[in-house]
């Protein structure tokens, strides 16, 4: 009987605590503490909209939610184009991707119809939707590469073709040399394109008159190919200023606004136990496709440092004096093994099939308080700037502070529940583990950066 009157005392004093969170009192009027007109007036300065399941939306800053988030198609398409437009995630780089590699193919395939009215006018701007790469400095490489592939493969065809003739034998002669010649390591990725530019030029060689005519259109294959690849660089040089992709703290941020998107969309869930399997499927995926967020991160900081030893404005202005880029790279690779942790953690929730129970509700709630606190670490990480690094070092710390304390309130409610942590049938053990590892990851995010406040 103490027992169940303990319980049942610390079931009302959690109500009653949610209620305070909420601005709610006991019969469910609003209750007018500080509290909630802090949390009305948060919710009057951001966006409400309505979901479609008809409960309102709102968002009080850009990556935190109020509610969980709606469910459905059209729902979902609205929410990837906010995140497109909100931050510069995954959504807006395939937004702004498409639409250079769009306006990089309409102006090659101009020049090469309409202005050189060339036999295959195709070559142009398939250039330069080939080499528009994530990065300035990449598209460059790429170019040089594949230029160099699609010389090579012609080049194979005319010297074969003008000695063999255009017959069968030949044409598999062909395919030998140029495949041979694309194992070339220097040519990297582009070394299929030996092979494709001698395939195309054999067609082009046996479809073209004889005599001159035959060079003439070989050597305009690779015009063309110079036509889109200027047109690539160019376009991406132009649309996007190149040192925003050069800099080391774009990739930082890349990360972390991704990061903070996706863990603001489940610590709501999880706070009002909305966890259904659709809802969990979907975090999963977004988990699982920031590969190309990672890679991206990478080529931008291999550019900036790469970048050192070549730009004169490494010795000029605030740039003066810089020795590299290692405390970027420490938080780089912090946040990589942070977005790994996360996909791990949303496939054990995936894996988890809750039976309804307070233990279970009550562990979520810690758990998203935990996410939440997280949120805020990443939130700032993606407006890091080096000009403010000091005042944002102190504050990260503080965060981690916060969230090291929600962390061990997680590891404690479990305990206090006597959650089966070693039971692999569960997925709490491994929740618990995972929220330490990530813990782990900020905290020393967090180290990084202010120890290179203190070194300067």
């Amino acid at each position: 009987m103490a027992g169940q009157a303990r319980k049942q005392e610390t079931e009302a004093h959690q109500q009653n605590g949610r209620r305070e969170r909420r601005g709610t009192s006991a019969d469910g009027e609003e209750a007018p503490t500080e509290e909630a007109r802090t949390g009305d007036a948060r919710k009057e300065e951001g966006r409400t909209g309505e979901t479609g399941t008809g409960k309102a939306r709102t968002l009080t800053k850009p990556g935190h939610r109020e509610e969980p988030a709606a469910q459905g198609r059209i729902a979902r398409v609205q929410q990837w184009w906010n995140r497109a437009w909100g931050s510069a995630g995954h959504e807006r780089h395939t937004l702004l991707l498409i639409a250079k590699s769009t306006l990089a193919a309409t102006i090659a395939w101009f020049f090469s119809y309409n202005l050189l009215e060339a036999e295959s006018p195709a070559f142009a701007p398939f250039s330069a939707v080939l080499i528009m790469q994530v990065t300035v400095y990449q598209s460059l490489l790429q170019s040089l590469r594949y230029v160099g592939a699609v010389a090579t493969g012609v080049a194979v065809q005319a010297a074969l073709g003008y000695l063999a003739g255009p017959d069968l034998l030949t044409f598999a002669l062909v395919a030998v040399v140029a495949l041979t010649i694309g194992r070339w390591p220097a040519l990297g990725s582009q070394g299929s394109q030996v092979a494709t530019a001698a395939f195309f030029a054999f067609s082009t060689y046996v479809t073209a008159p004889a005599g001159i005519g035959k060079i003439t259109h070989l050597a305009q294959i690779i015009l063309l190919v110079l036509i889109g690849c200027g047109v690539g660089v160019i376009v991406n040089v132009v649309l996007v200023p190149p040192l925003r992709y050069r800099s080391a703290e774009h990739g930082i941020h890349t990360l972390a606004r991704a990061l903070c998107d996706l863990v603001s969309d489940m610590y709501p869930a999880m706070r009002e136990g909305e966890i259904e399997e659709e809802r969990i499927s979907h975090w999963r995926g977004r988990a699982e496709q920031t590969g190309g967020l990672i890679t991206q991160a990478e080529n931008g900081l291999r550019t900036a440092r790469e970048s050192l030893y070549f730009n004169p404005r490494s010795r000029l202005g605030r740039h003066r004096g810089r020795v590299g880029f290692e405390g970027y790279g420490a938080v780089l690779e912090a946040l990589k093994r942070t977005m790994y942790q996360l996909a791990s953690l949303t496939r054990s929730l995936d894996q988890w099939r809750q039976d309804g129970s307070e233990r279970d509700r009550r562990f979520l709630r810690g758990y998203a308080d935990f996410l939440e606190s997280i949120s805020r670490i990443a939130q700032v990480l993606g407006e890091m700037d080096e000009d403010t690094l000091a005042d944002q070092a102190r504050q990260l710390c503080q965060l981690a502070d916060e969230a090291q304390q929600c962390c061990r309130q997680v590891t404690d409610r479990a305990e206090q529940d006597g959650l089966p942590l070693t039971d692999p049938a569960y997925p709490y053990g491994v929740l618990v583990v995972e929220a330490t590892r990530l813990m782990d990851e900020f905290q020393y995010t967090c180290d990084v950066l202010q120890s290179q406040v203190d070194a300067r």
